[in-house]
């Protein structure tokens, strides 16, 4: 599989300088690191927001039988 094209013109998406052949799509090996670190600390991640699991809501509506 080849490397993926860059439109040329584009800048380093960490400092805005202009990108490296050899980096790209960043500027240099400085800034790869620092995109790579946020990956690591998460600072990309979507935040999301967790639905109620449905079995759970079944439980809560059904009445519980006490036995005689």
């Amino acid at each position: 599989m080849g490397e993926p094209s860059y439109p040329p013109g584009k800048s380093c998406p960490i400092c805005g300088k202009p990108t490296a052949e050899r980096f790209r799509p960043f500027c240099s090996g400085r800034c790869k690191d620092v995109d790579l670190n946020r990956w690591f600390k998460g600072a990309y991640a979507i935040p999301a927001v967790e639905a109620d699991d449905p079995s759970d809501a079944q439980e809560r509506d059904v009445p519980h039988r006490e036995s005689d």
